[in-house]
């Protein structure tokens, strides 16, 4: 059963994607906010999927750490493709930091350059870092929620992989704290895996890192609270989330 669950999503998933994609082609000469809205649209449609055909649902506590309004920089643990897919619907102007490789798709590059999103060159060195933080400075003045997975790559749960210095460059040249969230997505969907296990998707966001700190620091204390994500997520929940879209994405846009 999970198996053809899972054969049932993919095929709701990639040929969905193909459709919204060519159909939306239009889309992409009507500016950045009506591109986010899309993409929010197919979001919603992808983990609507999920929830009724693989039976996997969700639940994220630390609502009340989000700003309710303005810029703000997300610290996510990655550790399945549902990370990228929750953040589309629960923050109203989102914007995700990527690996430039991603723009070359064709047409799907032009969707990630449309709506605003940060590509990252890693092989570019310092060139790769002026890119990041005037791109940083250009979302912070459009009011983005930027988030960024400092762990660089999926890693399954329980390993640990070196934090990217990203992360403390933004929150520097920002003046942002930075929020962090830590989550167990990897244990029904997993890195490479095809097959989608029923049940709950954690996600807990924490009070943010007070903005400020120097960067060796930030990045010590966020990889402990990665580290420390079971802890985290053994907390009691707020409620569960089954319609895509939460309290932070119901604000005002």
């Amino acid at each position: 059963m999970i198996l053809l669950r899972s054969m049932l999503f993919a095929l709701w998933f990639y040929l969905g994607t193909f459709l919204t994609v060519f159909i939306g082609l239009p889309v992409l000469r009507l500016g950045e906010k009506r591109v986010m809205r899309y993409a929010q649209r197919w979001a919603a449609r992808m983990l609507g999927a999920l929830r009724r055909i693989c039976g996997i649902r969700w639940e994220m506590t630390g609502r009340e750490h989000l700003p309710a309004e303005g810029p703000a920089l997300i610290a996510s643990m990655h550790q399945s493709a549902f990370d990228t897919l929750i953040w589309i619907a629960e923050a109203p102007r989102f914007t995700y930091v990527f690996k430039r490789e991603l723009a070359r798709i064709p047409i799907f590059g032009q969707y990630l350059a449309a709506s605003g999103m940060i590509p990252v060159d890693r092989e570019a060195g310092s060139k790769a870092m002026r890119g990041l933080l005037r791109a940083t400075d250009r979302a912070v003045a459009g009011d983005r929620q930027m988030i960024i997975f400092p762990e660089g790559t999926r890693v399954a749960p329980g390993a640990r992989a070196p934090l990217m210095p990203g992360v403390a460059a933004m929150a520097t040249r920002s003046g942002l704290p930075v929020i962090p969230v830590v989550t167990d997505s990897g244990l029904l969907w997993g890195r490479r895996a095809f097959r989608k296990r029923p049940g709950v998707i954690r996600i807990a966001v924490l009070p943010p890192l007070p903005a400020g700190l120097p960067r060796a620091e930030l990045l010590e204390r966020l990889a402990a609270i990665f580290a420390d994500a079971p802890n985290y997520l053994e907390k009691p929940v707020d409620k569960a989330v089954d319609d895509v879209a939460g309290a932070f994405a119901r604000q005002p846009r």
